[in-house]
């Protein structure tokens, strides 16, 4: 944990037995999430700098964690293919969301926390309504491994980066693809879109980071 003004580490969370893959803070900022190669999902509270669960019962890696914007419930996508949603406030797994059939590489909550998005080692992208827990639709157009899907603050668009070294642009009203960059050279691992919704940032296995106008 680091200290953005001073730049200077805070505290270092240990506990998990293998890499941690990703890591989420709580709306609140009391507390961060952490998923692992070994299996599990971890809450530390940033407060005390200690561990307060672990949740268990993925069958392979942890590749993404994500907190809904109401603090209230956590996702997890993993190297099985199955999403799972857990109730922060009782420790305790809600659901299990199937349909891909490749590892679950991301996962983001909407801006409103009615939709979950993620994305697979099946070059899919799939978008869940989390009331009823089923799955709304399937977005294609990647010829490889989704590695990170992202939210437009409004909500109204989705953007992804793939291993076919390209970022799309999805409308989620339409459910129509919208955009395609192109200009990284190799895997396009992390997504980021800006608060204000107009640039878009993309990290790749090239070792570049690109910054995309969004119109």
């Amino acid at each position: 944990l680091w200290n953005l003004q001073t730049q200077q580490q805070i505290a270092t969370f240990t506990g998990h037995s293998s890499g941690v893959n990703s890591v989420a803070f709580s709306p609140d900022g009391r507390t961060l999430a952490s998923g692992s190669w070994d299996k599990t999902i971890k809450l530390w509270n940033l407060q005390t700098q200690q561990q307060i669960a672990t949740f268990t019962g993925h069958s392979a890696e942890v590749n993404s964690v994500s907190i809904s914007p109401d603090g209230r419930t956590l996702a997890s996508g993993n190297g099985d293919g199955t999403i799972k949603l857990w109730n922060l406030q009782t420790q305790r797994e809600i659901a299990t969301l199937t349909g891909h059939s490749g590892s679950i590489n991301s996962v983001a909550f909407s801006p409103d926390g009615r939709a979950l998005a993620s994305g697979n080692g099946d070059g899919t992208i799939k978008l869940w309504n989390l009331q009823t827990q089923r799955e709304i639709a399937t977005f294609t157009g990647h010829s490889s491994w989704v590695e990170s899907v992202a939210f437009s603050p409004d909500g109204r668009t989705l953007a992804s980066g793939d291993g076919d070294r390209t970022i799309k642009l999805w409308n989620l009203q339409t459910q129509q693809q919208i955009a395609t960059f192109t200009g990284h050279s190799s895997w396009v691992n992390s997504v980021a879109i800006s608060p204000d919704g107009r640039t878009l940032a993309s990290g790749s296995l090239d070792g570049t980071i690109q910054i995309w106008q969004n119109r």
